[in-house]
């Protein structure tokens, strides 16, 4: 009976030191958090408890406060490791997403898509009817969701107006990648299959689900969600965990994999309005300009990312477990999603774990 004993102790400790360590010795393994959908609560984690190190903190707060940063959070497993605001920004600010937010359309559009409502191999005149370009039908009949989600309408790109006298043919559907506005045609897809207002599908399918809070607002004939930092993390964590909120599906992970792998060969580091780190090469915006190497090569190469106007993040790295948000204005004074603000950014973060 003894020995049982002893036995059934050596295996208990071993089960128990299994649980306390992962991959790497660094950084212990937890069960993913998901905050409740109601109130303030949220679990958090020390630097200490990750056995990150403590001294790259400072720098790397003193250099997001330097370069116009309202707010920065970073979650692991789920729990909040840093939560910081800046120049008069709080918890309880909304801020906009800019084109951090067309990932928030991919995802609605995934979910229309698993409720039957739409398919995204369709042409988008199937269902907001033709003439919504100034192209002939027939170029127009190429042009599926598909397109609008991975960027090659074959539409010109020198404009972000999206009525028809500005959407014009510059070749056909599926040959250019071009980074354009007219993404937002899926707003009225959504809207038109499912009978209802984008918001209010927006809301009741994907907001209200994960407690997020926020809206939509029109700014410069343009679609853009507004909401805390707090509620762009809780989206992050959402699509770590590729689609489900703890139990619960809200994305189906078939559509989650299609939408942040490459999703056409023109632009390899880009899927369904998600921005994909780690590639071979990749086209900036505005640009047809074919670029060597990883998006931001400072950082690790399995991210994905949702990047906006006047340097809006959310990073997701599925082998850290790890999402990061920054929030504010122009880190460098420019309007480009991607500056070189990504890369020192990321070689000071990753100082906390190195």
């Amino acid at each position: 009976m003894t020995k049982t004993i002893f036995k059934l102790m050596i295996i208990l400790s071993f089960i128990s030191c299994s649980k306390e360590s992962s991959g790497d010795d660094s950084t212990p393994t937890q069960t993913m958090y998901f905050p409740p959908l109601t109130g303030t609560t949220w679990e958090t984690q020390s630097i200490s408890d990750l056995k990150w190190n403590q001294n790259a903190v400072q720098p790397l707060l003193d250099y997001l406060e330097l370069k116009h940063s309202k707010s920065f959070i970073v979650l692991v497993n789920g729990r909040i490791v840093l939560e910081n605001y800046f120049n008069g920004h709080s918890a309880t600010t909304n801020w906009y997403w800019a084109s951090a937010g067309k990932t928030l359309t991919s995802t609605i559009t995934g979910i229309a898509q698993q409720e039957g409502l739409i398919n995204i191999n369709n042409k988008v005149s199937d269902y907001i009817g033709q003439g919504w370009t100034s192209e002939t039908t027939t170029q127009e009949n190429l042009i599926t969701c598909k397109n609008l989600l991975n960027m090659t309408s074959g539409l010109d790109d020198s404009t972000d107006d999206v009525d028809p006298a500005s959407l014009i043919y510059k070749a056909n559907a599926g040959t250019r990648w071009a980074y354009h506005n007219v993404y937002v045609k899926l707003q009225d897809v959504v809207a038109q299959a499912s009978g209802q207002t984008w918001q209010n599908y927006f809301n009741a399918k994907l907001r209200d689900k994960i407690g997020m809070n926020g809206t939509w607002v029109q700014i410069d004939n343009n679609s853009v969600y507004a909401s805390t930092s707090r509620s762009m993390a809780r989206f992050g964590l959402l699509m770590l965990n590729k689609g489900k909120w703890d139990n619960t599906t809200i994305l189906n992970e078939a559509y989650f994999t299609e939408a942040t792998n490459t999703s056409q060969n023109i632009n390899l580091g880009y899927g369904y309005l998600w921005w994909l780190n780690g590639k071979a090469n990749y086209h900036l915006p505005q640009s047809q300009l074919t670029l060597p190497g990883s998006i931001i090569p400072t950082a690790p190469n399995d991210m994905f990312m949702a990047l906006g106007k006047n340097d809006q993040k959310i990073y997701v790295v599925p082998s850290k477990n790890m999402v990061i948000i920054r929030m504010g204005d122009a880190a460098d004074d420019v309007n480009l999603a991607l500056s070189d603000f990504d890369e020192t950014l990321w070689e000071k973060i990753s100082a906390l774990y190195q």
